[in-house]
């Protein structure tokens, strides 16, 4: 007899005899990097030698199709739907990755090749994002088996290959295939967990927001001792506009960039007793950065943060006794849904201006990823986190969004669906950096997490 538990031991049986390890491994073998050119061919083959075949064995009919912008990777679409009227998930993913940097991986280590230490799976990819969506896909495969060819609902597939550029060209594809992926509800998973040992759930994911400080004076730099301390130096007018931006606390002094009303009353509750890091990555939290009288929780997934990325003026690998002629920092913004990013630059242009920094320009403005969130109230984020507490036991902690971003929004303004993301990795992973890594523990508990979400999806009792 077909059982609930009957799937989640397949999917943790497939995951302890190494099913799991020898399926990630190929995937991480293909080098589907979509930030350098040469990566071209391999954001291709990823669909179509990878995951089109896999999907064709689970009964899926995948299309591949070329993205609507040029030169970004192309999107696979996929649907298996085997009752109108159950309910219809739409899952989401993408194969591409950040640069392999392979210069910077420990010796013993390479980007495109799975190595395993200890609880951990290194390889470029293995937590951003193919160990993630491969960990969904192989327990769909054990409820598939365990129910003997049927899932009970409706899935639905898109799987990107341009995320680590923005996800350019996804919103164009949704919108001209918004009727094809029309679907209750969004589940899918990617991001971190709020520590490593704890099962999360998030309903969205804050925004990014990027633009360029610039200070050019003249043509060219000019004798620092003839002329310094007569000619204005545009990297001190540069570290001032920085400093009137945020303090040496970290606090955001353009105070139109922030949540009107402070943290919301609702996201507050939610993230009452919400830890934030753990594992290794701990050690990077300062108590007294960032906005003073807030938790860890609410800095980082109920408001906002600047970040200086880059910034440079004369030859900092070659100084010479000049005073450069520019100065130069990129800077980002995080923010959440609570904050207006349409204010930011005016706001920002009449702080500076009050401040006296007129030479300050500021340029390529934009956001790169929208600001998303589902109330973490809704229906189906409930119904999720006790699918969750029944297959994993002990707690799942909701977040109201992650603190990186997704391209949730596009999900939210085109198909209006609620999203439920599950992450299985966590903040130490070093997904975009040399030696990123995917904990065994997190992942074993992610295949049997949606092992029993599928199930349930098969059962009486969802949402609507």
């Amino acid at each position: 007899m077909a059982t609930r538990q009957g799937a989640i031991d397949r999917a943790l049986g497939f995951f302890d005899q190494g099913g799991f390890e020898r399926l990630l491994a190929g995937l991480v073998a293909i080098p589907s990097t979509s930030q350098e050119e040469a990566g071209a061919p391999a954001l291709a083959a990823y669909l179509e030698t990878a995951i089109a075949p896999w999907l064709a064995r689970l009964g899926f009919e995948a299309a591949i199709h070329p993205n609507p912008r040029p030169g970004f990777g192309p999107i696979l679409m996929a649907t298996r739907i085997e009752d109108p009227a159950r309910p219809t998930v739409l899952l989401y993913g993408h194969g591409d990755t950040v640069r392999g940097l392979e210069d910077q991986w420990r010796d013993d280590l390479s980007p495109w090749t799975l190595t395993r230490e200890g609880d951990r799976w290194y390889g470029r990819g293995g937590a951003d994002n193919k160990g993630q969506h491969a960990l969904n896909l192989a327990a769909l495969e054990a409820v598939i088996a365990e129910r003997g060819g049927r899932i009970g609902f409706n899935l639905k597939l898109v799987l990107e290959m341009a995320e680590e550029r923005g996800s350019t060209g996804l919103r164009d594809f949704v919108a001209a295939q918004a009727e094809a992926l029309a679907a209750d509800v969004l589940i899918a998973s990617d991001g971190p967990r709020v520590e490593p040992g704890l099962p999360t759930i998030a309903t969205g994911t804050r925004g990014t927001f990027h633009f360029d400080l610039a200070v050019r004076l003249r043509e060219g730099g000019v004798h620092s001792g003839h002329w310094g301390g007569l000619t204005t130096d545009p990297a001190v007018l540069l570290a001032h506009a920085i400093a009137a931006i945020i303090d040496r606390q970290g606090r955001i002094r353009v105070r139109d960039w922030l949540p009107p009303g402070g943290v919301p009353t609702a996201v507050r509750a939610v993230l009452e007793g919400c830890p934030v890091g753990g594992g290794e990555g701990a050690a990077t939290i300062d108590a007294d950065w960032g906005e003073p009288g807030l938790t860890s929780a609410e800095k980082i997934y109920g408001w906002c943060s600047f970040i200086v990325l880059a910034m440079l003026s004369g030859k900092p690998d070659g100084p010479v006794n000049a005073v450069a002629p520019w100065a130069r920092a990129h800077c980002q913004i995080r923010y959440t849904v609570d904050a207006d990013p349409a204010r930011f630059m005016p706001a920002l242009r009449a702080h500076l201006d009050e401040a006296g920094l007129h030479q300050v320009a500021i340029e390529n403005s934009g956001i790169r990823m929208a600001a998303s969130r589902t109330d973490p109230a809704h229906p189906w984020v409930r119904w999720a986190q006790a699918s969750m507490l029944r297959s994993l036991g002990g707690r799942v902690q909701v977040i109201p969004n992650s603190s990186g971003g997704l391209p949730g929004d596009v999900f939210v303004d085109l198909l209006g669906v609620p999203l439920v993301w599950i992450p299985h990795s966590y903040n130490g992973c070093r997904q975009h950096g040399p030696d990123e890594h995917l904990l065994l523990p997190a992942a074993r508990e992610g295949i049997a997490a949606f092992a029993g979400l599928w199930w349930d999806l098969g059962e009486a009792g969802t949402p609507g």
